[in-house]
């Protein structure tokens, strides 16, 4: 079967680039089929994995993009939080199309990412790979979705890819964000949708270059039909810089740029209204028609002269934004605040998508570590056989496929910072017991070595799991557990928190700040129960902000499945019944459940033996 569906993806692609299938001739992906057949000359039969560069020339290549993948790494953690219960792996490339940062989705569908080598270090260019997101994005230098089939390889006709291309400060291409998705279970408008909210994170992402690359400048932010741009100026109100959509916006050239014209020669406005970063102004166009509202920046060599007048900043102010007006977490970030920088470990409970992660951050800017590494690992999302690899590390040859370096591994890499284990609970007993002899002894000893390596952590781990009721069933390991709980610390479920409808207004205003709710949506938005909590609330607002028309969010646009008003489910439960299910289904036979769930068989083992599921022997 897998041999007649190859043969008829190659027959379609050939029938398509001789312009025999009746499709529309001029599509891009018919376009891309042509280029990878005649002009790369590539076969869509041809099988294998994609090129992939060693660590030392990952390294290497990634140089001249090591400030970039700086100011782009906030924003790509952000979309994979938002993207990660959908499947989504998140990736930043070069202009080359060599994934340079990658950030894998859960445990099932990080197995097959791993398996087909989509991550950091391969190389998807369209004349290596031929059609596929990423390369053929970057060949025509255009948002793409390139949706299973209308891969040019057949291998690679199990994947999504939306991709939209990065431009730097002069509207030169950089490189692209790319969002892969495996699952089959998504529509072709999902992924469209999905594209829209990956376009908006690449458009901030390249205004943090811009205002980067221009910080001695002052900053005009412009409307226009397809987006605001960017208008770098000096004192003297002449032009030093403007991003692409600037340029395309006011008909700004290199040559008008380099000869210094003057900005108001294209938009006027009240200069001294500016005085601080992000001030709203009236702009008009040169002829003195209205042109909108626009944001001016004063250099950030200015800056500080305003920001003496400011109290000091408070270490722990992210951790009392984060409480906001709950009394349940101010009471807990109260007692944080009281242990200082101690180094008890750190305990963070709570639902799936509460902010888990979030909140780690914040305790760990607050403290007196803030300076060094913060390393995160989710136990959950990392397969089984790598754990051990990644946390402890381990000498140069001491397994087959090891790297010729060795690895210095995570908990070595937070030496004097702080170790995050999100998920915990989902830590297998035999690793249990060396991060137990870990945190006991304070010493590392990586796989293959000959003697430990010392090493000072702070430990905050986290889990939605009832880390007590699985100590004390023999399901997690109960030393360890008092280990971990130096302070526990309790994050509400949205639905629970007393200042719910101020998180909404919040998030609203940085996942769509240029939109405002309609009475039906806010009503809409304050009655639901989130499952999903934090990070649905963001992922539904950002696709909101992102299909609104003329700037109100509407009912329509809020993508809510229908679990407001019902009591949340037991995800533990829920998983067990699956499993069940899927057990039931193939006669116990656990290889073909686990290939059912996409799952690996060591995984489904575990989870087994967690959940206490009684299989046939």
């Amino acid at each position: 079967m897998a041999s007649l569906s190859a043969s008829n993806h190659v027959a379609r692609v050939l029938s398509v680039a001789n312009h025999v299938a009746d499709v529309d001739a001029s599509s891009r992906i018919a376009n891309s089929w042509r280029r990878s057949l005649i002009s790369h000359k590539l076969d869509p039969a041809r099988r294998g994995p994609p090129q992939t560069l060693t660590e030392a020339e990952v390294r290497h290549v990634a140089e001249p993009m090591e400030q970039t993948i700086r100011l782009a790494t906030s924003e790509l953690e952000d979309l994979a939080r938002v993207l990660r219960d959908a499947g989504y792996c998140v990736n930043l490339a070069d202009a080359n199309a060599t994934m340079l940062f990658s950030r894998l989705p859960g445990e099932a569908d990080t197995e097959i990412f791993l398996r087909w080598k989509v991550y950091t270090g391969s190389n998807f260019s369209e004349a290596q790979e031929g059609t596929n997101g990423l390369g053929t994005c970057l060949a025509e230098q255009k948002p793409i979705l390139v949706h299973r089939d209308e891969h040019f390889r057949e291998q690679w006709g199990i994947f999504s890819c939306a991709v939209t291309p990065l431009f730097d400060q002069v509207g030169r291409i950089a490189g692209a964000v790319n969002i892969t998705s495996c699952r089959d279970d998504l529509s072709r408008a999902a992924h469209q949708l999905a594209l829209a909210v990956a376009i908006q994170a690449t458009r901030r992402i390249e205004g943090a270059i811009f205002r980067d690359h221009f910080r001695d400048a002052w900053i005009a932010t412009v409307p226009g039909d397809g987006g605001s741009g960017l208008v770098a100026y000096d004192d003297d109100r002449r032009v030093v810089g403007a991003c692409r959509s600037a340029r395309a916006l006011l008909g700004l050239t290199d040559g008008l740029i380099a000869s210094g014209i003057d900005l108001s020669r294209y938009v006027k406005f009240d200069h001294h209204a500016a005085r601080e970063e992000g001030d709203i102004v009236q702009l008009r166009r040169a002829d003195g028609s209205p042109l909108g509202q626009g944001q001016i920046a004063p250099p950030q060599r200015a800056r500080p002269l305003a920001r003496r007048r400011d109290p000091p900043v408070d270490r722990f102010d992210a951790l009392h934004r984060l409480a906001g007006g709950d009394p349940g977490l101010i009471g807990s970030v109260k007692r944080l605040k009281r242990i200082g920088d101690h180094n008890l470990p750190v305990l963070l409970q709570g639902e799936t998508g509460v902010g888990k992660d979030v909140f780690a951050r914040a305790i760990h800017a607050a403290s007196n570590r803030a300076r060094n590494n913060y390393v995160a690992l989710n136990c959950a999302a990392m397969p089984e056989s790598l754990i051990d690899a990644e946390l402890f590390g381990y000498e140069a040859g001491a397994f087959t496929g090891a790297r010729r370096d060795g690895s210095k591994g995570l908990i070595v890499q937070a030496d004097g910072g702080t170790l995050f284990l999100d998920e915990i609970g989902d830590m297998p007993i035999a690793l249990q017991t060396r991060l137990l002899r870990v945190l006991e002894n304070r010493e590392v000893w990586p796989l293959g070595a000959l003697k430990p390596v010392a090493v000072d952590i702070r430990l905050i781990s986290a889990t939605h799991r009832d880390l007590g009721r699985m100590a004390e069933e023999g399901a997690f390991r109960a030393d360890l557990y008092f280990r971990l709980r130096g302070i526990a610390v309790r994050l509400p479920a949205l639905r629970e928190r007393a200042d719910r409808d101020d998180i909404i207004r919040q998030i609203a205003r940085e996942e769509a700040p240029n939109c405002r709710l309609s009475d039906e949506a806010w009503a809409r938005l304050s009655a639901y129960s989130y499952p999903g909590n934090m990070r649905q609330l963001r992922h539904v607002l950002r696709l909101a902000g992102c299909t609104a028309e003329d700037g109100v969010i509407t009912d329509a646009d809020l993508d809510l499945p229908p679990f407001g008003g019902r009591a949340e489910p037991d995800l533990e439960a829920a998983e067990r019944a699956t499993i069940v299910d899927a057990l039931r289904k193939h006669g116990g036979r656990v290889t073909e459940a686990a290939r059912a769930l996409k799952l690996s068989r060591a995984t489904l083992y575990r989870k087994i033996k967690q959940l206490k599921i009684e299989t046939a022997q």
